[in-house]
């Protein structure tokens, strides 16, 4: 059985993209996707072994769907969710100097000044090129915040 599951799969390189295509629809019984070669290749394989050997187990498939439901859809945080509450002030000491940053409703404030992003304050601030959220402790290098 093994065998035949390596041949068959080393078979897929040979194949023109028409055929490849054909043999999609067979393994998935559906309309292949738009992707390139290289993607229906890998895919392919991983069916023909899916296929030979079982899929994975009814209790990581269901652990699988459990996680995903506790995961946020990409986008749907938007901007504002992840804002401080207005009137937050931000401190950062930046090479011996003490700087403040207030949360407005619609922005930021830096001494007296409206700004529309905390990188554009950073960039007041040290001279150069900064994420606003990182320099000012919002969010660490992992991006967690």
């Amino acid at each position: 059985m093994t065998d035949n599951v390596l041949a068959r799969i080393a078979e897929l390189k040979a194949m023109d993209i028409v055929t490849l295509k054909s043999a999609w629809r067979d393994l998935f019984a559906a309309e292949p996707p738009p992707y390139n070669r290289k993607f229906l290749e890998s895919r392919l394989a991983y069916r023909i072994q899916e296929l030979a050997y079982g899929g994975l187990k009814p209790e990581t498939l269901k652990r699988l769907a459990a996680l995903a439901e506790e995961l946020e859809p990409r986008g749907s945080r938007s901007r504002k969710d992840n804002m401080p509450v207005s009137g937050t002030r931000l401190l950062r000491e930046w090479q011996g100097e003490q700087h403040i940053a207030t949360v407005l409703a619609d922005g930021f404030e830096y001494q007296g000044r409206p700004y529309k992003s905390l990188s554009a304050i950073a960039r007041a601030i040290t001279g150069t090129r900064w994420n606003g959220w990182l320099f000012f402790g919002l969010r660490s290098q992992k991006g967690a915040r």
